[in-house]
């Protein structure tokens, strides 16, 4: 919309105007944030001449003109905007350390009221049942992912994360290989990122189980799963608080261990392979330094 009103005005603009102009297509997202003080010192125009550029789009000020750039980037700029807004009241780091720690605490407890139990059986079934587990997150999802991996690989026959280091493309190369006995793990939490989603539909198009880890039913991965299970995120201070996401994840892991057949024997196994690296553990020595008080003078 504000870049339909600057192109049929821009014959019009002043060379000030036109500076703003050019800004505001080349960084939306930005100038969405920005109060008009900073957008005007970021160009090196006059607040008056930002206000006056409002006005020859149409708008009635600054803000309005703003509040139309907004349209459409809310999922985006909520957190930013939010976390503009903390910083703006004063506190102390303490004061930060509770209200996050309070935050984590509520994103637990909503995300255990809002549990299906039918969805969290579902899950575990499939998890057992398929021929082979792909792990799927990008960003802030991608140590989530890692997570969920570790949790599981003892007690599945083939787990695997597809966020390499070869990116999306290596990942969806794997997913062409797997068929309706397979299982995507995709993770997602706002702002969801595009490669997921994508991975998820190519999976889904594929005939692959699909279980969706994410936040709500109007997330974009919610339609293409065969079952969700959600964790709640919010917070004032980042754009996620992972930790109801993370709760979330330590009790799938959990759940599958416990419904895995031979869970006790793989759990003795597991401890055995990894009781050498283990500090004081069989195999290992412990190292013993000399005291130099009992060295013999000479």
């Amino acid at each position: 919309m504000v870049a339909r009103r600057i192109a049929q005005v821009l014959p019009q603009l002043t060379r000030a105007h036109r500076r703003v102009a050019d800004h505001v297509l080349a960084h939306p997202l930005q100038v969405a944030t920005q109060p008009i003080d900073e957008l005007a010192a970021s160009i090196g125009v006059s607040v008056a001449t930002a206000n006056r550029f409002a006005r020859a789009l149409g708008f009635e000020g600054y803000a309005t003109f703003r509040a139309e750039l907004v349209r459409g980037f809310e999922p985006l700029l909520a957190p930013v905007q939010e976390l503009r807004d903390n910083l703006a009241q004063p506190g102390t780091v303490a004061e930060v350390f509770m209200a996050v720690l309070d935050e984590s605490q509520r994103n637990i407890g909503a995300t255990r009221r809002s549990l299906d139990h039918a969805a969290c059986e579902e899950a575990v079934r499939r998890i057992l049942a398929a021929r082979t587990t792909a792990i799927v997150g990008f960003g802030a999802s991608a140590w989530l992912a890692g997570l969920l991996h570790h949790g599981l690989e003892s007690y599945c026959p083939d787990v695997r994360l597809l966020a390499g280091p070869a990116g999306v493309s290596q990942a969806a190369r794997a997913l062409a290989r797997r068929g309706p006995e397979d299982l995507l793990v995709a993770m997602a939490f706002p702002r969801y990122l595009n490669d997921t989603v994508t991975l998820a539909r190519e999976a889904r198009a594929r005939g692959v189980q699909v279980l969706a880890i994410t936040d709500r039913p109007s997330s974009p991965l919610a339609p293409l799963a065969d079952v969700v299970l959600y964790a709640q995120t919010g917070t004032r201070y980042r754009p996620n608080c992972e930790t109801g996401a993370l709760a979330l994840v330590e009790a799938l892991s959990s759940a599958v261990a416990l419904r895995a057949p031979g869970a006790y024997q793989t759990a003795g196994k597991v401890v055995d392979s990894v009781a050498p690296w283990l500090h004081g553990g069989p195999g290992r020595q412990a190292q013993v330094l000399p005291n130099p008080s009992t060295k013999r003078s000479r």
